[in-house]
């Protein structure tokens, strides 16, 4: 049988929850798919009130559903690691000494695209991008990345430095 070739970008593997490559995936009643640890540990937040739902759609499950692996997701997500069908987008890089790190990462941090000056936080591709749909319609003011966030905050007035003054 021959085999075909389709592209897919790896962040379509991703855990919503922890934003990496799915990890044992697990696919819950809804269709949504989440490593199992994720998964679990947000469920176990909701034990005492016996009703458990969908970090994505909401949709709500009584009594908490059994997980198991998904072993088909498994697999492709293996071979997506073996293959790296998609190769690094240059914006995603491992931060290197001197650059700006995302400080939404964890492990490992990519290299920051974009700062929040209301969030007091860099981002790297992926992770701007879900600042941008949680704050939507919330007026938050993004600059390329920064290194020293804390330091356009003005000490005395505790909020964002707007007018820079200089003595000779």
């Amino acid at each position: 049988m021959a085999e075909s070739s389709i592209s897919v970008a790896q962040d379509e593997f991703n855990c919503s929850i922890c934003l990496n490559l799915l990890k044992d995936p697990v696919t819950i009643p809804c269709g949504h798919s989440y490593c199992m640890s994720c998964i679990t540990g947000c469920w176990d937040q909701d034990d005492q009130k016996g009703v458990y739902s969908c970090p994505q759609c909401r949709q709500t499950f009584t009594p908490r559903p059994v997980l198991g692996k998904n072993t088909m997701l498994a697999q492709v997500v293996e071979k997506l690691k073996k293959t790296k069908l998609q190769a690094a987008r240059p914006d995603q890089c491992y931060a290197k000494p001197g650059d700006v790190e995302c400080d939404v990462c964890t492990g490992r941090k990519y290299k920051a695209i974009k700062s929040c000056l209301v969030c007091l936080e860099s981002y790297c591709q992926t992770h701007f991008e879900r600042h941008e749909e949680f704050r939507s319609g919330k007026q938050h003011k993004v600059t390329d990345a920064i290194g020293e966030l804390k330091e356009m905050i003005c000490p005395q007035h505790d909020k964002l430095k707007e007018i820079f003054c200089r003595t000779d």
